[in-house]
Protein backbone atom coordinates (compact mmCIF):
# COMPACT_ATOMS: atom_id res chain seq x y z
CA UNK A 1 0.00 0.00 0.00
CA UNK A 2 2.94 2.33 0.21
CA UNK A 3 4.41 2.20 -2.60
CA UNK A 4 1.37 2.26 -3.92
CA UNK A 5 0.72 5.39 -2.30
CA UNK A 6 4.46 6.77 -3.42
CA UNK A 7 3.95 5.97 -6.92
CA UNK A 8 0.63 8.39 -6.71
CA UNK A 9 2.06 10.75 -4.70
CA UNK A 10 5.13 11.35 -7.39
CA UNK A 11 2.88 10.72 -10.22
CA UNK A 12 0.79 13.95 -8.67
CA UNK A 13 4.27 16.08 -8.02
CA UNK A 14 5.58 15.04 -11.39
CA UNK A 15 1.90 16.66 -13.07
CA UNK A 16 2.85 19.69 -11.25
CA UNK A 17 6.38 20.48 -12.00
CA UNK A 18 5.08 23.25 -14.10
CA UNK A 19 3.31 24.99 -11.32
CA UNK A 20 6.35 24.53 -9.31
CA UNK A 21 8.36 27.13 -11.57
CA UNK A 22 7.40 29.53 -9.79
CA UNK A 23 9.27 32.08 -10.15
CA UNK A 24 7.97 32.89 -13.94
CA UNK A 25 4.05 32.16 -12.90
CA UNK A 26 1.84 34.94 -13.45
CA UNK A 27 -0.15 36.35 -10.23
CA UNK A 28 -3.02 34.14 -10.66
CA UNK A 29 -0.66 30.41 -10.96
CA UNK A 30 -1.42 27.95 -8.33
CA UNK A 31 1.06 28.16 -6.61
CA UNK A 32 3.23 31.50 -5.44
CA UNK A 33 6.77 31.49 -6.04
CA UNK A 34 7.67 31.37 -2.03
CA UNK A 35 5.87 28.50 -1.91
CA UNK A 36 6.39 26.72 -5.09
CA UNK A 37 10.50 27.17 -4.90
CA UNK A 38 11.11 25.65 -1.62
CA UNK A 39 8.82 23.01 -3.00
CA UNK A 40 10.58 21.81 -6.14
CA UNK A 41 14.10 22.27 -4.11
CA UNK A 42 12.40 19.81 -1.63
CA UNK A 43 11.78 17.43 -4.60
CA UNK A 44 15.46 17.62 -6.18
CA UNK A 45 16.70 17.23 -2.38
CA UNK A 46 14.44 14.20 -1.19
CA UNK A 47 15.85 12.68 -4.93
CA UNK A 48 19.61 13.06 -3.80
CA UNK A 49 18.90 11.61 -0.28
CA UNK A 50 19.01 14.35 1.37
CA UNK A 51 15.79 14.00 3.88
CA UNK A 52 16.08 16.61 6.34
CA UNK A 53 17.10 18.92 4.16
CA UNK A 54 14.05 18.42 1.95
CA UNK A 55 11.70 18.14 4.80
CA UNK A 56 13.49 21.84 6.04
CA UNK A 57 12.64 23.38 2.95
CA UNK A 58 9.10 21.70 3.01
CA UNK A 59 8.42 23.58 6.51
CA UNK A 60 10.02 26.68 4.55
CA UNK A 61 7.15 26.43 2.04
CA UNK A 62 4.55 25.90 5.03
CA UNK A 63 5.64 28.86 6.67
CA UNK A 64 5.02 31.36 3.69
CA UNK A 65 1.83 31.56 5.73
CA UNK A 66 -2.56 32.26 3.67
CA UNK A 67 -1.87 28.78 1.44
CA UNK A 68 -4.66 28.32 -0.42
CA UNK A 69 -6.30 24.89 -1.33
CA UNK A 70 -3.97 24.18 -3.53
CA UNK A 71 -0.66 24.98 -1.89
CA UNK A 72 -1.40 23.12 1.27
CA UNK A 73 -2.14 20.13 -0.86
CA UNK A 74 0.73 20.53 -2.71
CA UNK A 75 3.02 20.90 0.77
CA UNK A 76 1.23 17.58 2.07
CA UNK A 77 2.01 15.71 -0.87
CA UNK A 78 5.40 16.77 -0.60
CA UNK A 79 5.69 16.18 2.79
CA UNK A 80 3.79 12.50 2.36
CA UNK A 81 6.59 12.04 -0.74
CA UNK A 82 9.46 12.81 1.79
CA UNK A 83 8.27 10.72 4.82
CA UNK A 84 7.37 7.76 2.48
CA UNK A 85 10.98 7.94 0.53
CA UNK A 86 12.88 8.32 3.69
CA UNK A 87 10.93 5.36 5.50
CA UNK A 88 9.62 7.44 7.94
CA UNK A 89 13.23 8.90 8.78
CA UNK A 90 12.37 12.53 7.92
CA UNK A 91 10.81 14.45 10.21
CA UNK A 92 7.98 13.97 12.60
CA UNK A 93 5.35 11.39 11.34
CA UNK A 94 1.93 13.61 10.36
CA UNK A 95 -0.12 11.24 8.28
CA UNK A 96 -1.33 8.10 7.77
CA UNK A 97 1.71 7.24 4.74
CA UNK A 98 4.08 8.39 7.01
CA UNK A 99 2.86 6.49 9.96
CA UNK A 100 2.85 3.33 7.73
CA UNK A 101 6.45 4.16 6.18
CA UNK A 102 7.99 4.76 10.33
CA UNK A 103 6.01 1.76 11.08
CA UNK A 104 7.77 -0.47 8.13
CA UNK A 105 11.17 1.26 8.88
CA UNK A 106 11.31 0.92 12.34
CA UNK A 107 9.89 -3.60 11.75
CA UNK A 108 12.99 -3.15 9.00
CA UNK A 109 15.60 -1.84 11.07
CA UNK A 110 14.64 -4.38 14.10
CA UNK A 111 13.53 -1.45 16.63
CA UNK A 112 10.66 -3.89 17.78
CA UNK A 113 9.54 -1.92 20.91
CA UNK A 114 8.81 0.94 18.93
CA UNK A 115 7.12 -0.88 16.13
CA UNK A 116 4.67 -2.18 19.71
CA UNK A 117 4.61 1.40 20.15
CA UNK A 118 3.96 2.50 16.65
CA UNK A 119 0.29 0.77 16.91
CA UNK A 120 -1.37 3.78 18.61
CA UNK A 121 -0.53 6.10 15.55
CA UNK A 122 -1.36 3.46 13.27
CA UNK A 123 -5.06 3.49 14.93
CA UNK A 124 -5.23 7.25 15.20
CA UNK A 125 -4.85 7.49 10.89
CA UNK A 126 -7.03 4.40 10.93
CA UNK A 127 -4.35 2.64 9.34
CA UNK A 128 -3.95 -0.41 11.49
CA UNK A 129 -5.13 -3.25 9.77
CA UNK A 130 -4.50 -7.19 10.15
CA UNK A 131 -1.37 -7.20 8.91
CA UNK A 132 0.04 -4.56 10.59
CA UNK A 133 -1.28 -6.49 13.58
CA UNK A 134 0.65 -9.45 12.90
CA UNK A 135 3.53 -7.70 12.27
CA UNK A 136 3.22 -6.19 15.98
CA UNK A 137 2.82 -9.88 17.19
CA UNK A 138 5.60 -10.62 15.37
CA UNK A 139 7.81 -7.88 17.18
CA UNK A 140 6.51 -8.93 20.85
CA UNK A 141 7.79 -13.01 19.36
CA UNK A 142 11.43 -11.16 18.04
CA UNK A 143 11.71 -9.32 21.27
CA UNK A 144 11.35 -12.73 22.87
CA UNK A 145 8.41 -11.72 24.88
CA UNK A 146 5.94 -14.64 24.26
CA UNK A 147 3.63 -14.62 26.62
CA UNK A 148 3.08 -11.12 25.89
CA UNK A 149 2.37 -12.50 22.03
CA UNK A 150 0.38 -15.14 22.69
CA UNK A 151 -2.19 -12.66 24.57
CA UNK A 152 -1.74 -10.07 21.48
CA UNK A 153 -2.73 -13.10 19.34
CA UNK A 154 -5.64 -13.94 21.14
CA UNK A 155 -6.87 -10.36 21.78
CA UNK A 156 -6.30 -9.68 17.58
CA UNK A 157 -7.99 -13.21 16.32
CA UNK A 158 -10.37 -11.41 13.98
CA UNK A 159 -6.65 -10.75 12.35
CA UNK A 160 -7.00 -14.09 10.57
CA UNK A 161 -5.68 -17.08 10.34
CA UNK A 162 -1.65 -15.90 9.92
CA UNK A 163 -2.44 -13.94 13.15
CA UNK A 164 -3.10 -17.15 15.02
CA UNK A 165 -0.22 -19.17 13.64
CA UNK A 166 1.84 -16.53 15.05
CA UNK A 167 0.27 -16.63 18.33
CA UNK A 168 0.68 -20.75 18.20
CA UNK A 169 4.01 -20.42 17.71
CA UNK A 170 4.73 -18.13 20.68
CA UNK A 171 2.52 -20.26 22.67
CA UNK A 172 5.10 -23.31 21.82
CA UNK A 173 8.13 -20.89 22.44
CA UNK A 174 6.60 -20.08 25.76
CA UNK A 175 6.23 -24.24 26.62
CA UNK A 176 2.54 -23.54 27.07
CA UNK A 177 0.93 -26.39 26.14
CA UNK A 178 -2.56 -25.03 27.03
CA UNK A 179 -1.91 -21.73 25.10
CA UNK A 180 -0.59 -24.09 22.34
CA UNK A 181 -4.17 -26.28 22.04
CA UNK A 182 -6.19 -22.91 22.44
CA UNK A 183 -4.05 -20.74 19.40
CA UNK A 184 -4.62 -23.79 17.37
CA UNK A 185 -8.45 -24.25 18.24
CA UNK A 186 -8.98 -20.96 17.12
CA UNK A 187 -7.13 -21.33 14.14
CA UNK A 188 -9.25 -24.04 12.89
CA UNK A 189 -11.84 -22.06 13.88
CA UNK A 190 -10.99 -19.41 11.17
CA UNK A 191 -8.70 -21.66 8.71
CA UNK A 192 -10.26 -25.34 8.59
CA UNK A 193 -7.83 -26.56 6.49
CA UNK A 194 -6.19 -30.14 6.74
CA UNK A 195 -3.21 -28.66 7.58
CA UNK A 196 -4.49 -26.60 10.49
CA UNK A 197 -6.05 -29.63 11.46
CA UNK A 198 -3.31 -31.49 11.61
CA UNK A 199 -1.60 -29.02 14.30
CA UNK A 200 -4.60 -29.49 16.21
CA UNK A 201 -5.30 -32.76 16.26
CA UNK A 202 -1.50 -33.89 16.88
CA UNK A 203 -1.90 -31.60 20.12
CA UNK A 204 -5.05 -33.40 21.46
CA UNK A 205 -3.25 -36.68 21.10
CA UNK A 206 -0.80 -35.55 23.38
CA UNK A 207 -3.77 -34.30 26.15
CA UNK A 208 -3.19 -36.69 29.52
CA UNK A 209 -5.58 -39.12 30.36
CA UNK A 210 -7.94 -39.46 27.13
CA UNK A 211 -10.43 -42.06 27.10
CA UNK A 212 -10.57 -44.80 24.57
CA UNK A 213 -13.68 -43.03 23.42
CA UNK A 214 -12.10 -39.63 23.26
CA UNK A 215 -9.20 -41.37 21.48
CA UNK A 216 -11.75 -42.88 19.22
CA UNK A 217 -12.69 -39.44 18.79
CA UNK A 218 -9.48 -37.98 17.85
CA UNK A 219 -9.17 -41.03 15.38
CA UNK A 220 -12.84 -40.12 13.77
CA UNK A 221 -11.60 -35.99 13.18
CA UNK A 222 -8.21 -37.43 11.66
CA UNK A 223 -10.10 -39.40 8.75
CA UNK A 224 -12.82 -36.69 8.20
CA UNK A 225 -10.22 -33.64 7.83
CA UNK A 226 -7.85 -35.66 5.56
CA UNK A 227 -5.24 -36.46 8.17
CA UNK A 228 -4.75 -40.50 8.03
CA UNK A 229 -1.01 -41.03 8.30
CA UNK A 230 -0.69 -44.01 6.40
CA UNK A 231 -1.99 -47.60 6.45
CA UNK A 232 -1.30 -47.68 10.31
CA UNK A 233 -3.57 -45.18 11.04
CA UNK A 234 -6.69 -46.90 9.30
CA UNK A 235 -6.10 -49.80 11.18
CA UNK A 236 -5.58 -48.15 14.41
CA UNK A 237 -8.88 -47.21 13.98
CA UNK A 238 -11.03 -49.88 12.64
CA UNK A 239 -9.40 -51.93 15.62
CA UNK A 240 -10.59 -49.63 18.06
CA UNK A 241 -13.78 -49.31 16.45
CA UNK A 242 -13.82 -53.41 17.04
CA UNK A 243 -13.02 -53.30 20.33
CA UNK A 244 -16.07 -50.32 21.29
CA UNK A 245 -18.28 -52.78 19.31
CA UNK A 246 -19.05 -51.00 17.30
CA UNK A 247 -18.06 -52.83 13.59
CA UNK A 248 -20.82 -51.11 11.17
CA UNK A 249 -18.75 -47.82 11.61
CA UNK A 250 -15.32 -49.98 11.08
CA UNK A 251 -16.52 -51.60 8.15
CA UNK A 252 -16.44 -47.89 6.74
CA UNK A 253 -12.97 -47.13 8.21
CA UNK A 254 -11.70 -50.18 6.03
CA UNK A 255 -13.96 -49.51 3.03
CA UNK A 256 -11.82 -46.12 2.76
CA UNK A 257 -8.66 -47.62 4.02
CA UNK A 258 -8.99 -49.92 0.75
CA UNK A 259 -10.02 -46.89 -1.61
CA UNK A 260 -7.16 -44.93 -0.50
CA UNK A 261 -5.55 -48.32 -1.65
CA UNK A 262 -3.45 -48.60 1.92
CA UNK A 263 -5.28 -51.85 2.72
CA UNK A 264 -4.10 -54.53 0.28
CA UNK A 265 -2.00 -56.51 2.14
CA UNK A 266 -2.40 -60.08 4.19
CA UNK A 267 -2.60 -58.42 7.19
CA UNK A 268 -5.46 -56.23 5.59
CA UNK A 269 -7.54 -58.60 4.48
CA UNK A 270 -6.98 -60.38 8.04
CA UNK A 271 -8.47 -57.14 9.38
CA UNK A 272 -11.22 -57.22 6.70
CA UNK A 273 -12.36 -60.57 7.94
CA UNK A 274 -12.57 -59.62 11.75
CA UNK A 275 -14.67 -56.71 10.48
CA UNK A 276 -16.99 -58.59 8.77
CA UNK A 277 -17.45 -61.48 11.58
CA UNK A 278 -18.02 -58.75 14.07
CA UNK A 279 -20.46 -56.90 11.81
CA UNK A 280 -22.39 -60.33 11.29
CA UNK A 281 -22.46 -60.98 15.53
CA UNK A 282 -23.60 -57.38 15.82
CA UNK A 283 -26.50 -58.38 13.98
CA UNK A 284 -27.55 -61.48 15.20
CA UNK A 285 -27.27 -59.62 18.71
CA UNK A 286 -28.74 -56.31 18.20
CA UNK A 287 -32.31 -57.13 18.86
CA UNK A 288 -31.32 -59.02 22.15
CA UNK A 289 -28.93 -56.17 23.13
CA UNK A 290 -31.66 -53.25 22.48
CA UNK A 291 -34.11 -55.08 24.62
CA UNK A 292 -31.58 -55.11 27.55
CA UNK A 293 -30.44 -51.59 26.85
CA UNK A 294 -33.75 -50.49 27.69
CA UNK A 295 -34.57 -52.53 30.38
CA UNK A 296 -31.31 -50.85 32.20
CA UNK A 297 -31.50 -48.82 35.11
CA UNK A 298 -28.53 -46.45 33.49
CA UNK A 299 -28.16 -45.17 29.78
CA UNK A 300 -24.92 -45.78 29.13
CA UNK A 301 -25.50 -49.13 26.87
CA UNK A 302 -28.61 -47.16 25.45
CA UNK A 303 -25.86 -44.43 24.33
CA UNK A 304 -23.64 -47.39 23.18
CA UNK A 305 -26.64 -48.70 20.79
CA UNK A 306 -27.31 -45.03 19.50
CA UNK A 307 -23.25 -45.02 18.75
CA UNK A 308 -24.23 -48.09 17.14
CA UNK A 309 -26.75 -47.24 15.06
CA UNK A 310 -25.17 -44.12 13.72
CA UNK A 311 -22.29 -46.19 12.56
CA UNK A 312 -25.44 -48.27 10.39
CA UNK A 313 -26.47 -44.44 8.70
CA UNK A 314 -29.73 -44.74 11.36
CA UNK A 315 -29.39 -41.54 12.53
CA UNK A 316 -33.02 -40.55 13.61
CA UNK A 317 -33.25 -44.19 15.55
CA UNK A 318 -29.87 -43.39 16.71
CA UNK A 319 -30.62 -39.84 18.45
CA UNK A 320 -33.86 -41.51 20.05
CA UNK A 321 -31.70 -43.89 21.77
CA UNK A 322 -28.88 -41.40 22.80
CA UNK A 323 -31.59 -39.28 24.06
CA UNK A 324 -33.29 -42.00 26.04
CA UNK A 325 -29.69 -42.78 27.68
CA UNK A 326 -29.39 -39.81 28.37
CA UNK A 327 -32.63 -39.32 29.95
CA UNK A 328 -31.81 -41.69 32.81
CA UNK A 329 -28.18 -41.15 33.34
CA UNK A 330 -25.00 -42.23 32.15
CA UNK A 331 -21.73 -42.49 33.72
CA UNK A 332 -19.50 -40.22 30.99
CA UNK A 333 -22.28 -37.33 30.14
CA UNK A 334 -19.61 -35.46 28.04
CA UNK A 335 -19.57 -38.15 25.82
CA UNK A 336 -23.17 -38.84 25.44
CA UNK A 337 -23.46 -35.53 24.63
CA UNK A 338 -21.33 -35.79 21.95
CA UNK A 339 -22.46 -39.22 20.43
CA UNK A 340 -25.73 -37.32 20.35
CA UNK A 341 -24.21 -34.11 18.44
CA UNK A 342 -22.79 -36.44 16.18
CA UNK A 343 -25.71 -38.33 15.42
CA UNK A 344 -27.73 -34.78 15.28
CA UNK A 345 -24.90 -33.46 12.44
CA UNK A 346 -25.28 -36.60 10.33
CA UNK A 347 -29.25 -36.11 10.46
CA UNK A 348 -28.41 -32.65 9.40
CA UNK A 349 -29.64 -31.00 12.94
CA UNK A 350 -26.76 -28.38 13.15
CA UNK A 351 -27.93 -26.36 15.56
CA UNK A 352 -29.53 -29.05 17.61
CA UNK A 353 -25.93 -30.33 17.18
CA UNK A 354 -23.99 -27.76 18.44
CA UNK A 355 -26.20 -26.99 21.41
CA UNK A 356 -25.38 -30.72 22.43
CA UNK A 357 -21.92 -30.01 22.42
CA UNK A 358 -22.09 -27.05 24.66
CA UNK A 359 -23.31 -29.33 27.31
CA UNK A 360 -20.05 -31.40 27.03
CA UNK A 361 -18.28 -29.64 29.89
CA UNK A 362 -17.90 -31.98 32.65
CA UNK A 363 -13.99 -32.57 32.21
CA UNK A 364 -11.10 -30.50 30.39
CA UNK A 365 -10.66 -33.63 27.92
CA UNK A 366 -14.37 -33.50 27.10
CA UNK A 367 -14.35 -30.12 26.54
CA UNK A 368 -11.71 -30.50 24.08
CA UNK A 369 -13.33 -33.18 22.12
CA UNK A 370 -16.66 -31.60 22.17
CA UNK A 371 -14.81 -28.24 20.42
CA UNK A 372 -13.04 -29.99 18.24
CA UNK A 373 -16.22 -31.75 16.69
CA UNK A 374 -17.64 -27.98 17.34
CA UNK A 375 -15.24 -26.97 14.71
CA UNK A 376 -15.87 -29.82 11.97
CA UNK A 377 -19.49 -29.28 12.35
CA UNK A 378 -19.73 -25.44 11.64
CA UNK A 379 -17.63 -26.18 8.77
CA UNK A 380 -19.50 -28.79 7.07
Amino acid sequence: MIAKKLRAVATALVIGTAALAASSMPADAALRGVVGKPLQEAQSLAAQGNYSAAMAKVRQAEGAGSLTAEEAKTVKQMKDYITVKSGGAAGPVDSAVGAQAKFNADYNAGRYREVIADEEVLRKYSVLNANAQVVIAQAYYQLGQYKECVAYAGNHASAGADMLKRGGLCAFKAGDDALSLEMAEKLVAVSPTPENWAQLLGQAERAKGLSDAQTVDIYRLKLLTGNMKGADDYFTLAQLLIAARLPAEADQVVQKGQAAKLLVDARAQRLIGLVKQSEAADAANFAKAQAAAQKASTGDDLVKLGEDLTGMGKFGEAITAIQAGIGKGVKDADNAQVRLAVALASAKQKPQALAALDKAKSTPNGKLVARMWGAFIRAH
